[in-house]
C-alpha cells in the first residue's frame, strides 16, 4: 500500500480525495449522518448555481435539540452565508462596495507593509513558523482594519475561532451523543464570544460613527429600514471569519505545496507571473473549506440520483476539485493547468465576495517571502500540523527553515 502525503501529514481519514482515490458514487446518502454527500464537480457546480432548489438556509433542518442554547436570531439573522434571494442579494450589495476591484487593489501597499512588519518582528534564528508569524496575523489585521475593530485583539479572535472548529468528527443529524453535544457546545461558545465582542463595537458605532465598514453597516438601510443589531453583528462576524480563515489556510497551503514540489518553487521565484497560477492550483490541490452545506427546497435530481425535498446536502468542493472528469491527472500539482475551474471560492450567487482580497494577500505575501528568504523548507522531524476538522484542509502550524 502506497503512503500518500495525506497519510504522512496525518490528514483526516475521511478526506479520500487527498489519497489519490475517486469516490465510488458522486452522490450518496450517508445514513449515519442523515445527509447526502455530493463529490462530483458538475454535480457540485449545478447545486451551487441553483439557489431556488438548493437553499443555503441549513439551520432549518438542524434538530432543535442539537442546539439547545441557540438563539436563532442571534446566530442566523443577517448571516449572508445562510441567506437566499432576494434578501441575500440585497445584503450582499451592501457590502460589495467594500470589495470593489479598486478598493481591493488600493489595499496592496498596506498588505505589503503589514507583511514586512510581521516578518521583521518574527523571532528569526533561521526559522519561521509560517502560520503564527504571518499566515494568521496578516489577513486578520487586514480585515480588522477594514471593519474597524482593533487588530491587536486578534489573539482573542484566534481562541474563539479555534473553539468553533476543533472537533475532528462529522456532525450527524441523526446520531446525537454526548461527544457531539460537547463539540457543538464548544463551537457555540466560540461563536457567542465573537458575537458578543462585535456587538459591543456595533453599539459603540451607533453612538460614535467612524470611517469604517462597521459604521457603514450600522448606517445602511434595506428597503428603507436600518439593519437590526443582530443583522449587523452577524454580517460583521461572517466578514471577520471568512476574511481571514480561508486566507490563513491558503498561505500555509501554497508554501507547503511549493516545499513539496520544489521545481515549482524555483520556477515561481524566477518568474513571478507564475505566482497567481501557483495560488489557484494550491486552492484546487488543498482546498481550504472542503465542504459547504445546502438543503433541498423540493425533490431534485443530482447526478442521476433523486434527492427528496427537505434534505441536507454536504457539497464536497474539495473532492470536486479532484474530479478526473474535469481535471486531467487531478493528483498532480500543475499551476499551468488551463482551464482550472476549481470551486474553492464557490460558484453562483454565494461566490466568495472576498476572493480578490484573498488572492491579493496571497500574491503579495508570497512575493515578499520569495524576496526575503532564499528558501522555505519544512523541517525533518517537525511536520506541519493540520486543522483537525474534516471540513477543512489547512495547516495550523508550519515550521520552516528560511536559509
Amino acid at each position: 500500500m502506497t503512503t500518500t502525503l495525506a497519510d504522512t501529514w496525518g490528514l483526516h481519514e475521511s478526506q479520500f480525495w487527498l489519497r489519490g482515490k475517486q469516490p465510488e458514487k458522486q452522490v450518496e446518502f450517508a445514513a449515519e449522518l442523515g445527509m447526502w454527500n455530493v463529490y462530483g464537480h458538475p454535480e457540485a457546480e449545478g447545486i451551487l448555481r441553483d439557489p431556488a432548489t438548493f437553499s443555503s438556509d441549513t439551520s432549518r433542518l438542524v434538530p432543535k435539540e442539537m442546539m439547545p442554547e441557540l438563539d436563532e436570531d442571534a446566530l442566523a439573522a443577517g448571516s449572508i452565508l445562510q441567506l437566499d434571494p432576494p434578501l441575500h442579494n440585497k445584503m450582499r450589495k451592501l457590502v460589495s462596495r467594500a470589495f470593489t476591484p479598486k478598493v481591493v487593489a488600493d489595499l496592496e501597499p498596506r498588505i505589503a507593509a503589514i507583511t514586512r512588519e510581521l516578518l521583521d518582528t518574527a523571532p528569526g534564528g533561521g526559522r519561521l513558523e509560517l502560520v503564527a508569524d504571518l499566515a494568521y496575523p496578516l489577513p486578520v489585521i487586514v480585515i480588522a482594519e477594514l471593519l474597524g475593530v482593533p487588530a491587536s485583539d486578534r489573539y482573542l479572535f484566534k481562541g474563539w475561532v479555534d473553539r468553533m472548529f476543533e472537533s475532528a468528527d462529522q456532525v450527524s443529524l441523526v446520531k446525537q451523543d454526548e461527544k457531539q453535544g460537547e463539540a457543538i457546545k464548544k463551537s457555540l461558545e466560540g461563536q457567542k464570544a465573537l458575537i458578543d465582542y462585535l456587538g459591543g463595537h456595533v453599539d459603540e458605532r451607533r453612538k460614535q460613527p467612524r470611517e469604517d465598514l462597521l459604521t457603514k453597516l450600522v448606517e445602511a438601510e434595506l428597503d428603507g429600514e436600518r439593519l437590526s443589531r443582530a443583522e449587523v453583528v452577524n454580517f460583521a462576524n461572517i466578514l471577520l471569519l471568512a476574511g481571514h480563515i480561508t486566507t490563513t489556510m491558503l498561505l500555509g497551503n501554497v508554501v507547503l505545496c511549493l516545499d513539496t514540489y520544489p521545481e515549482w518553487d524555483e520556477r515561481a521565484r524566477a518568474d513571478r507571473a507564475l505566482v497567481p497560477p501557483v495560488i489557484e492550483e494550491s486552492l484546487r490541490f488543498l482546498t481550504p473549506f472542503a465542504a459547504v452545506g445546502r438543503t433541498t427546497m423540493r425533490e431534485a435530481e443530482v447526478g442521476g440520483v433523486t434527492v427528496p425535498a427537505d434534505q441536507m446536502l454536504l457539497v464536497w468542493v474539495a473532492a470536486a476539485n479532484r474530479d478526473e472528469r474535469v481535471f486531467a491527472d487531478p493528483g498532480r500539482f500543475d499551476p499551468l493547468r488551463d482551464p482550472n475551474p476549481h470551486l474553492a471560492f464557490g460558484r453562483g450567487i454565494h461566490f466568495c465576495i472576498g476572493a480578490p482580497l484573498a488572492r491579493l494577500e496571497g500574491r503579495v505575501a508570497l512575493d515578499i517571502l520569495f524576496d526575503r528568504y532564499p528558501a522555505l523548507r519544512t523541517i525533518p522531524g517537525e511536520p506541519p500540523k493540520f486543522q483537525v476538522n474534516p471540513n477543512m484542509t489547512g495547516v495550523r502550524e508550519l515550521p520552516l527553515t528560511v536559509g
